[in-house]
């Protein structure tokens, strides 16, 4: 690979993971309304930054198994699980329910923190077929979500989530958009 490449990847990387980092984005500002303290907030991202490395590393693994496998077949089927999942994402946007508020402390952070790197796992199984670099992804997922998660905790006082759903939306669209790249490669 040469430099442009390279960042090309990088690029494309970041652009995913600020996609995934939304859904942390969006529950950190529903999130911030509580009274949490700086020491709370900057656990609470850490914890996040750390199930966003290891979610995508682990369905990175078992795509790469699938591609040696499946070889060109294998990148429609990341495409088309691209496509699922961004379209999972939006439609929930607009879903009106709410679950019961979970404490982000304890298990309970544990369970918040699975719960928006889940997507994680399914886009590290696309990158893997599709043969990205691993350790550039998991750093890229990791560092994304964390300063999204910081980032909506800070601002979640002031918006008071009016921006939740629309979050979800751009990036459900911006995976969509990358699914529809590997199942039409230019």
């Amino acid at each position: 690979m040469n430099f442009s490449e390279i960042v090309g990847e990088m690029i494309t990387l970041v652009i995913m993971a600020f996609a995934l980092g939304l859904d942390a984005f969006s529950v950190g500002l529903g999130m911030g309304l509580i009274r949490l303290r700086l020491k709370q907030i900057f656990y609470i991202g850490v914890t996040i930054g750390f199930f966003h490395v290891w979610m995508p590393l682990l369905g990175m693994s078992i795509g790469k198994l699938l591609s040696d496998k499946l070889g060109h077949i294998a990148s429609y089927a990341g495409g088309i699980l691209l496509l699922a999942l961004g379209v999972q994402m939006i439609y929930s946007s607009f879903k009106k329910e709410e679950a019961g508020f979970i404490k982000p402390v304890g298990f309970g952070l544990l369970v918040f923190a699975l719960s928006v790197s889940l997507d994680s796992f399914s886009v590290g199984l696309s990158l893997g077929i599709f043969g990205a670099r691993t350790l550039l992804t998991i750093a890229v997922f990791g560092v994304v979500s964390m300063g999204l998660t910081w980032l909506g905790l800070l601002l979640g006082k002031r918006v008071q989530g009016w921006l939740g759903s629309y979050s979800e939306v751009l990036g459900g669209s911006i995976l969509l958009a990358f699914g529809i790249k590997l199942l039409f490669p230019l």
